[in-house]
């Protein structure tokens, strides 16, 4: 492994031992952990933050192959409840993980890139978002996908206000799950 590989694996392995503490992470202490020169950080990524965000979109992408392991789990549900079923396992990482959630996010705002983590989601939902509306053409299909997973981001990103506008605390998984079903129902229009 390069030097490169062992300063992201290092990082990853600080991100998930420090979780929403992951600010408190030093260039410091991620070569200490990978054995290599404080210079080689830069050097490879630029700066730390560069860094933190390319271990946030490798764990992150880790989490959305493993959305694929739900047709074994869910082989029994219906084309929406396979759907609500993603959705509360998205919901569930996203609040379980906020710190690299809310980083993932921001950075696939701030600077989309054709296979970003937004983008890999909406590719996960979109067979599921099909099965449940096979009557929709592929242009409103497509649109629709891309409002569910703008939705879910901002509904992540601005909870609090949810709170506050709707008296939805979607840190309660059972309110999140139903908010969640609320929302497909609007947008499949079931």
């Amino acid at each position: 492994m390069d030097n490169r590989e062992i300063i992201i694996q290092a990082t990853i392995d600080l991100i998930n031992e420090k979780g929403e503490q992951m600010d408190s992470i030093t260039v410091r202490e991620i070569c200490k952990k990978a054995n290599v020169g404080l210079g080689l950080v830069n050097y490879h990524f630029g700066n730390k933050d560069k860094l933190i965000e390319l271990c946030v979109e490798r764990i992150v992408n880790g989490i959305i192959d493993n959305f694929r392991t739900i047709r074994e789990k869910t082989e029994r549900l219906n084309a929406f409840e396979k759907l609500a079923y993603l959705g509360d396992m998205t919901f569930t990482f996203l609040f379980e993980h906020y710190a690299v959630s809310k980083i993932s996010i921001l950075s696939d705002m701030r600077m989309p890139k054709e296979n970003d983590n937004t983008h890999r989601t909406y590719l996960a939902y979109l067979p599921l978002m099909s099965a449940c509306r096979p009557d929709w053409d592929e242009k409103t299909l497509k649109r629709k996908t891309f409002y569910l997973i703008s939705v879910m981001q901002q509904s992540f990103l601005r909870y609090k206000v949810i709170m506050q506008l709707y008296g939805i605390d979607l840190t309660v998984p059972e309110e999140r799950k139903a908010f969640h079903e609320t929302v497909l129902h609007d947008i499949l229009e079931v």
